[in-house]
């Protein structure tokens, strides 16, 4: 309760300052020393209302009664202190009852306050709205009854068996408060009737009894997944009250029931405990209590685990944020009253003007939670209050407003006069003041509205040289009042009189909505809505209607009262598409058509289909209308369901939205301002379409953003998403501080993620700050934003959030598990994901023991990521038959586990010819053997014909170079055996400068081991091989990898010959694929003039030559520049040229012989021995 403080002047004040002022500062205030309180009581009980006022006297009390004035008799009056007394409370029906809303309004000579709310209510007890059900139980089971009752006040539930109190809480048995009873462990002595008690002052109640059947257990116990059987349903909670939060889960072995917040913040501790086996009481609730609640049942030592969750609301009464306080303003000043008040729910803000509801209207305007007065004028001088008030409660706040009057001002302008000058003006005339007017430094026209409530005043200031102004932004057909205030240096008059004028008439700014329907195959009902009265612009005196078919020009009028609403046009075509409009007119004129409707006539044969439902549009506000409908009340076929079309004026029609039977109605939402769209429905049914209702309807505009320049109001902020489940996500976001004291409505916008039709999206109302969307789709990202709607005008949307879906839990386990004993005590275990394709799986867990250890039931856990299919089984025990087990699971339980694979893991010298069983009795080929991964037959057969293809490609390979072998080792004997005689002559005919041309010129690719005649020549022609030196190869390879280094050493330096006295080098070159038919000289030479590839090699005679000649045309380029150097070509190299061109085409290579004594120089990268022989 605010009140204000008495306080006493201190005496310096009086001689400080003027007494106007002093008195606005110390006056004797009003406020309530005690206020009535919310009250039950019995019937004819008597009753006290206790009121008591503080103030200057005197004070009157005065009581009301739902807003009433209480009117006193013997039985109802007030006490000598204020107090209002019942002497026996009566609860009849009607006026006679003395239930209601009180409260006290005090007054004295500086206004009048009013009190809290109390209510008054007779302790009642209603008859059971839920009553308990007989149940059957298995022994060893949970056995559960409930019943609900209403009462006043709230009852205590107690309960029977066979008519026996039962003890509110035993170790077996548990009755919560709000008539939950809750027995664990069922045995055959709990069998019997049982039955609630509900008693509170009024009355005791009984409910019917049900009857508890328990069943023995028969067989073996087998083990069970938890399951919560009772979890814990939404619900809403006063300040400072208990919340219960149940939850009841069975399984085998008995589950452990734990609770947490989704939002992952601690639960109080202090104010929480459970009750029973996991029932959750929260006692002293408090706001930060709110939240989402998850109860999740563990089975002990798994993971195995479900849960359920449950919204905890708390409502609390209004607390004020912001007081109002005492102003004092000069005459036609301005004074703004600030109010805030927060509350759950949101309360309502209301002014008060010494005790009465103040409407906005003129000078007096409400902005959210503001007061703002204009003008002020003495009459205003009063005590205000703010009220704020919600289900939970009311509270109030006191400020007083003080008036400081100016005894030099001028009179109020005389003799004010108003003409109507067309359909938006008036033309204003007035008197200059009686008194003072020569001090008029200005004057303020003010208007508005004449008729309604919370209009708003308008003001215009002119120059006080004119007493005439034309006001011409004025509604047609509509009347105003007027008046005007005079203003000088020291403040301002008092208000002219008033004057009322009426705004002539104009032509209708909109058409009718208008509504088409069908009656039978070769009719068109059409009924429009009256124009709202800002776009009537008059009174309509007639309607005029056009029709025709699509596929014709010729248009029929016809042209009715302005007082008809429907008509029905006849003669028609059925199965016709025809098109509508209509246009309205005043006495000035006509109006604008409206934009032509379409309609099909039913078929003739559609007899039996549904007739059209009655349908009505309703603007919710400028993007939002709601659509309602009822079935024909004349129909007689079954309706299996709706489609509902809609689209804006001159656009395509979008997709049908179906619709359920038991429909009623549907919200279009994300529309445009301003437009006018097109709606049409029909029920359908086994038989075909029924007939079809169309209606247009035209969005609002938000005027206040457009027309008043207001801007809009700011979006909601902190928008939050958690997925609550695989269908449902819980949004909660942050409202605008502007709004505090408002009535405030949202629209939620959800769609999945690249949501291509737009007739899917999900529009959602609510006036709280949060709020759970249900049925969605699984695993499936969503995007969600709001708005927030506040007198007439929508804020722009939220920033978009996304959240996904939680998966559902694997509903299957996973398939093709196969076993593979790859090692002695090793086996590799795979599968593949469960069939469901839009499951999602975050781990797998692999369970696996042997016979003896699954009798003990002490199984080995293995868990992998979900990417992975596969994992290895180590430290198996030989002799021993294992079970292998698989189940998926993801973040919201564990999906069930595959039925066991039996994998036999077998001793050392024991065959593999077993099978690896499965418990359906089929079985499957041994997954192992030898060590070798089990390969499918689709595998298998691949890798066959892979080898098969290899084995025939490397014979032909073999044959072919077999072949090749013998035909050039054949070709080089007799090619040798013809130039043997020649080589002689040619090494005694050589000059010394020549010698250079004829050093060989040893390639990297001289050794060649792939093949070759295996014919080694020195100057004294063949030399017959060992077959002994075979022997020698792997030494030889191993001084070649040497010499091969030694070689790029000597590259390097460019200062020692490659080549050494005393030994005999083969030549090598490849054949150049460019010209196979060119001769070459490096048959005897090698790459002439590179040094750089000559090698020492030992051991050269062991190597066989498998080289060809080479036919690259840079050999003839070497060709020319040996020639040159030598002047002239000797005549004994003839020979050598015409054997090179002959058609052999694998000859072997001729070796050169360096005798020991001769030595080489290193000129130009060409070894050139002074003296030697060949």
């Amino acid at each position: 309760m605010a009140y204000f403080k008495r306080s006493r002047c201190p005496p310096v004040l009086y001689l400080s300052v003027l007494l106007p002022v002093s008195g606005v500062l110390c006056f004797s205030e009003l406020f309530f020393y005690k206020e009535p309180h919310n009250v039950n009581v019995m019937r004819k009980d008597p009753v006290i209302l206790d009121c008591q006022a503080r103030g200057d006297l005197p004070i009157s009390m005065k009581w009301l009664k739902n807003g009433v004035k209480v009117v006193e008799n013997d039985r109802v009056y007030a006490l000598s202190n204020g107090s209002l007394y019942i002497a026996e409370v009566e609860s009849k029906a009607g006026d006679k009852s003395d239930e209601g809303f009180y409260q006290c309004l005090a007054q004295n000579k500086y206004g009048a306050i009013l009190s809290q709310k109390s209510r008054l209510t007779v302790a009642s007890i209603s008859p059971f709205e839920i009553q308990p059900v007989s149940a059957v139980v298995q022994e060893g089971s949970v056995a559960r009854f409930s019943c609900k009752i209403s009462a006043n006040p709230l009852p205590i539930i107690t309960w029977e068996f066979n008519r026996t109190i039962l003890p509110l809480s035993t170790e077996r048995i548990t009755v919560l408060p709000n008539g939950v009873l809750q027995i664990y462990g069922v045995q055959q002595g709990d069998a019997g009737n049982y039955r609630c008690v509900a008693t509170n002052i009024a009355n005791r109640r009984r409910s019917t009894e049900a009857t508890l059947t328990v069943i023995p257990v028969t067989g073996a116990i087998v083990p069970r997944k938890p399951s919560i059987i009772a979890g814990p349903q939404n619900i809403t909670a006063s300040l400072h009250q208990s919340a219960i939060l149940e939850c009841v889960a069975i399984g085998n072995p008995k589950p452990i029931v734990s609770w947490s917040r989704l939002d992952h913040k601690p639960i109080d501790v202090f104010n929480t405990r459970v009750l029973g086996n996991g029932n959750l009481i929260i006692s002293d609730v408090k706001l930060e209590h709110t939240g989402v609640y998850v109860c999740r049942a563990t089975t002990p030592g798994t993971r195995n685990f479900t849960v359920a969750m449950a919204l905890l609301t708390v409502l609390a009464p209004p607390a004020f944020v912001e007081w109002p306080e005492s102003l004092t303003r000069p005459r036609a000043g301005t004074a703004r009253f600030v109010c805030q008040a927060e509350g759950i729910p949101t309360p309502k803000i209301t002014w008060l003007k010494n005790g009465e509801r103040i409407h906005s209207n003129g000078r007096i305007k409400m902005y959210n939670s503001k007061l703002v007065i204009n003008q002020i004028i003495p009459e205003d001088d009063a005590i205000y209050q703010c009220m704020a008030e919600n289900d939970q409660g009311s509270i109030l706040s006191t400020a007083r407003l003080i008036v400081v009057m100016s005894e030099d001002r001028p009179s109020a302008p005389r003799s004010v006069r108003a003409e109507s000058v067309s359909s938006s003006a008036i033309l204003l005339a007035w008197d200059r003041p009686l008194y003072n007017s020569h001090k008029v430094i200005a004057y303020s026209v003010h208007y508005m509205k004449a008729e309604g409530l919370n209009n708003e005043e308008y003001q215009v200031v002119i120059g006080n040289d004119t007493t005439r102004y034309i006001i011409d932004d004025l509604e047609p057909a509509s009347n105003y009042t007027f008046y005007i205030v005079a203003y000088m240096p020291m403040g301002a008059s008092r208000m002219s009189d008033h004057v009322i004028q009426h705004t002539l008439e104009d032509v209708p700014l909109r058409a009718p909505e208008i509504s088409l329907t069908s009656r039978s195959p070769t009719d068109i009902v059409v009924s429009w809505q009256p124009i709202p009265a800002k776009f009537r612009r008059g009174s309509i005196v007639a309607i005029r209607l056009s029709f025709r078919t699509s596929t014709e020009n010729a248009i029929n009028t016809l042209e009715l009262p302005g007082s008809m609403s429907e008509y029905l046009i006849e003669s028609l075509i059925p199965d016709t598409i025809y098109l509508v409009r209509i246009a309205a007119a005043t006495r000035v004129g006509w109006g604008e058509q409206s934009a032509w409707t379409s309609h099909r006539t039913p078929k003739a044969s559609n007899i039996k289909v549904p007739l059209a439902p009655e349908l009505h549009l309703e603007p919710l506000n400028c993007t939002t209308i709601l659509v309602r409908w009822q079935p024909s009340p004349v129909n007689r076929a079954s309706i299996q369901g709706y489609k509902l079309f809609y689209r804006e004026e001159s656009q395509q029609e979008r997709a049908p939205i179906e619709l359920r039977a038991k429909d009623s109605h549907h919200t279009i939402g994300g529309l445009d301002p301003r437009r006018k769209y097109h709606v049409k429905l029909l029920a359908y049914s086994y038989i075909g379409e029924g007939y079809q209702a169309d209606q247009t309807v035209s969005t609002p505009g938000c005027v206040s953003v457009r027309d008043r320049m207001v801007p809009p109001p700011p979006p909601p902020h902190h928008l939050y998403a958690k997925a609550n489940s695989s269908s449902s996500v819980y949004l909660h976001w942050g409202r605008p501080a502007f709004s505090s004291g408002q009535v405030v409505n949202y629209t939620v916008r959800c769609n999945p993620v690249g949501l291509q039709n737009a007739s899917l999206v999900l529009y959602l109302q609510t006036s709280e700050a949060h709020m759970l969307v249900q049925d969605l789709q699984p695993f499936t990202k969503y995007e969600f934003a709001v708005r927030l709607h506040v007198d007439q005008l929508s804020s722009p949307w939220s920033p978009v959030v996304y959240q996904t879906t939680l998966p559902e839990v694997p509903s299957g386990p996973p398939i093709g598990i196969k076993v593979t004993l790859i090692e002695d005590d090793t086996a590799l275990v795979s599968w593949k994901q469960p069939e469901d394709p839009n499951v999602v799986v975050s781990h797998y867990t692999i369970l696996y023991a042997s016979r003896k250890a699954w009798i003990a039931g002490e199984w080995k856990v293995l868990q992998r990521e979900g990417t992975l299919t596969m994992a290895l089984l180590e430290n198996l025990l030989p002799g021993n038959v294992y079970l292998i087990k698989i189940s998926a699971s993801n973040e919201v339980g564990d999906g069930p586990f595959s039925s066991a694979v039996e994998l036999p893991v077998l001793l050392k010298g024991e065959t593999a010819n077993s099978k690896v069983k499965h418990p359906d009795g089929s079985t499957e080929a041994k997954a192992y053997f030898e060590g070798f991964y089990h390969l499918d037959q689709k595998s298998m057969t691949g890798i066959i014909v892979g080898v098969c293809i290899a084995l025939t490609c490397i014979l032909i390979c073999a044959l072919i170079l077999i072949f090749r072998s013998k035909a050039r080792k054949s070709s080089a004997i007799k090619a040798i055996q013809q130039s043997n005689s020649h080589l002689v002559h040619v090494a005694d005919r050589i000059s010394s400068e020549n010698v250079e041309t004829l050093t060989p010129m040893m390639t990297p690719n001289f050794v060649d081991t792939k093949g070759g005649t295996h014919l080694i020549i020195n100057s004294f022609g063949p030399i017959k091989q060992n077959k002994q030196t075979k022997k020698k190869w792997w030494p030889f390879n191993y001084k070649f990898r040497k010499n091969a280094n030694k070689s790029k050493t000597q590259q390097s330096l460019h200062t020692t010959c490659a080549y050494q006295p005393g030994n005999t080098v083969l030549t090598y070159e490849k054949e150049s694929p460019m010209s196979p038919h060119q001769p070459s000289l490096q048959i005897l030479f090698g790459p002439i003039g590179d040094s750089e590839h000559s090698n020492n090699s030992e051991g050269s005679h062991e190597t066989g030559d498998s080289g060809r000649y080479s036919h690259d045309e840079t050999e003839m380029t070497h060709l020319s520049s040996v020639s040159s150097s030598a002047s002239s070509e000797p005549p004994s190299l003839k020979p050598f040229i015409e054997y090179e061109q002959s058609p052999v085409s694998d000859s072997p290579h001729f070796a050169l012989e360096v005798p020991s004594s001769c030595t080489l120089e290193t000129s130009n990268q060409m070894c050139t021995p002074p003296a030697c022989r060949l």
